[in-house]
């Protein structure tokens, strides 16, 4: 079973995914499971069993996301930078889902360029169904952190504080 994880989901995001369109493209990639951690909001997911739809179910909160990104062989999210920096640490494919509706939406900044180093793929809600059709998963590339000490050096050496 693959299971796909959802984390957290705006009001303006969760439509997107709920949608039948993606939740067939995700049955058709071979996703059975998928579990959304839904922001606030009223707007439910509906939740669909039976086969060979896929089996959805949601939760509000968790003190830790990453054990459930640990199981999780997917990870659709918005565009946060903790989002998408947890994922890629513990090594997870994921799909951004930016949220227009942000002012001075850096958030697409982010995921453009993380997606044009292949670390994920970024996707618009209208957009996220034509996503998960074309993904590939081999093509992604694995995050490496970066190492700041050099940075933290330097700008010691600029304040003057001893530098080992």
């Amino acid at each position: 079973m693959d299971r796909l994880l959802l984390t957290p989901l705006t009001i303006a995001l969760l439509p997107a995914v709920d949608s039948d369109e993606v939740k067939e493209a995700l049955l058709q990639k071979g996703y059975t499971d998928l579990l959304i951690q839904m922001g606030r909001g009223t707007y439910m997911p509906s939740k669909v069993s039976g086969n060979p739809t896929l089996q959805v179910d949601y939760f509000t909160f968790s003190p830790s996301i990453a054990d459930y990104i640990r199981e999780a062989s997917l990870i659709i999210s918005h565009a946060g930078s903790g989002s998408i920096f947890e994922t890629l640490r513990l090594g997870k494919p994921l799909i951004v889902v930016v949220n227009e509706d942000l002012m001075d939406n850096h958030q697409s900044e982010l995921a453009e360029e993380l997606a044009d180093r292949k670390h994920l793929l970024c996707a618009r809600p209208q957009t996220l169904q034509e996503t998960v059709k074309a993904m590939d998963l081999n093509n992604f590339q694995p995050y490496m952190p970066g190492d700041a000490n050099q940075v933290v050096t330097l700008i010691n050496r600029f304040l003057g504080f001893p530098v080992d």
